[in-house]
């Protein structure tokens, strides 16, 4: 399998080069050159399989010719050690819980398997790699977790003051050892073109070679298509089903659209967004146009631009009608967001995180006009990562499970960084 970018002006790739660039020299993101479907024997008994099981199946396909069997094997085992539960909590309507990981985010799933993908990687080619990452909540602590004390790897992560949760502050920022933190003055999008623009200098990348983990990085895909297959095997039943995703970057949604293209029956996806709605926009005009992030209570979706857009064309061949024939987008105010929050919990007793919320949201709207079809949204974080919003609107405390309260006694330290290149190159060259 070769991995081609997506601008169209550098040579295709194996998987291990795609992986440890993670952006391509040209500045584009890196698709596969086919899109594999699933044999007809995998059917046969998927439905039995634990989610290590169906997930080595799953990957095999696309990194069987990188890694050894067993490696791989060993590799997804240890990776995903936790439990994906699917809980019925209205008719219809059905919530895939992504938090069991150390990090309680559902960015733990690609970012553990990728860390023991690059550190493979890295083995082979014998040199350093600093992994360079921009982070608008969640995915900053899951990179600094799977490759904290990871030998020949540095992790440095880029994310907006004041513009992440307190938890999850002390979580990227605590962790110490081969992880920094740099506190920027700008948002998300401010800190992913930082990024961007370090991947494509010259004089970096001769000095200091960098790998990405964001999910412009196809390591950081593949392994989310694995709880889509999970989620459909968990809930039988022949009806259609709609599976709504919370939306920031949209690296999971084009893992599900991915997964969609191996064969997994679902019928129809939602793209659920905060006010950042570049993609609802585009799904109902058939134009795109980006603007500034705002800022939200769903603070890890609160991207502009979000980079896997592209990858989301590539699929459909720039065709937005296509696009719409599988996939519907709704943007939700944090005020329906919050209320969305306390009438769930009123009426049923779960507790929904503000992401999951807008998830749920996305899917019910979408329920109402296909009364024919049960759905599917995704709990992307547990909701104590986000107490101060959760709380006023359910009316009690929630507690937080003892692998994130930890995080709750350190006090983060990060270094400050101007929303400047030349001050990341600085940094880079000289740390």
């Amino acid at each position: 399998m070769k991995y081609y970018s997506t601008n169209r002006r550098c040579p295709a790739v194996d998987l291990k080069t795609a992986v440890l660039q993670g952006l391509a020299p040209d500045g584009g993101l890196y698709m596969p050159e086919q899109l594999l479907v699933l044999r007809r024997e995998f059917w046969t008994n998927w439905k039995e399989k634990s989610f290590a099981e169906l997930s080595l199946e799953v990957l095999t396909p696309w990194l069987g010719d990188s890694v050894p069997g067993d490696e791989l094997g060993i590799m997804v085992e240890d990776a995903f050690n936790f439990d994906v539960p699917l809980c019925q909590i209205e008719e219809r309507v059905n919530v895939l819980e992504l938090f069991g990981g150390p990090t309680c985010a559902f960015k733990d799933f690609a970012a553990r398997l990728m860390a023991r993908l690059v550190r493979y990687f890295v083995q082979q080619e014998n040199h350093r790699l600093t992994i360079l990452v921009a982070t608008s909540g969640d995915t900053g602590s899951a990179v600094a977790s799977g490759f904290l004390g990871v030998p020949d790897i540095d992790v440095v992560i880029l994310y907006p003051r004041g513009k992440v949760s307190d938890i999850q502050e002390r979580q990227l920022c605590g962790m110490g050892g081969n992880v920094a933190a740099l506190r920027v003055e700008g948002t998300f999008d401010d800190c992913q073109a930082l990024v961007k623009q370090a991947f494509v200098d010259q004089e970096i990348q001769a000095k200091r070679p960098l790998g990405s983990a964001n999910s412009i990085n196809i390591a950081r895909l593949l392994p989310q298509m694995c709880y889509y297959f999970w989620a459909m095997a968990r809930l039988g039943g022949k009806q259609p089903v709609v599976v709504s995703v919370p939306s920031g970057n949209f690296g999971n949604l084009t893992a599900g659209l991915m997964a969609q293209r191996m064969g997994l029956p679902v019928d129809r996806f939602v793209a659920a967004t905060n006010n950042n709605d570049a993609v609802p926009r585009f799904l109902m005009t058939g134009e795109y146009k980006p603007l500034p992030s705002k800022a939200t209570i769903s603070n890890a979706m609160d991207v502009g631009n979000p980079s896997n857009f592209v990858r989301m064309l590539e699929l459909f061949d720039h065709d937005a009608k296509a696009m719409a024939k599988v996939l519907s987008g709704y943007s939700f105010s944090d005020d329906a967001t919050q209320s969305a929050i306390g009438d769930v919990f009123g009426r049923s007793g779960y507790v929904l995180d503000p992401h999951g919320a807008v998830g749920y949201l996305g899917l019910k709207t979408e329920l109402q006009k296909r009364p024919d079809t049960v759905g599917i949204f995704l709990e992307t974080a547990h909701p104590a990562k986000f107490a101060a919003v959760v709380e006023p609107c359910i009316g009690q405390a929630v507690e937080a499970p003892a692998r994130l309260a930890q995080y709750l006694e350190l006090e983060p330290k990060s270094t400050s960084l101007a929303n400047d290149f030349q001050a990341l190159k600085t940094f880079l060259l000289s740390s």
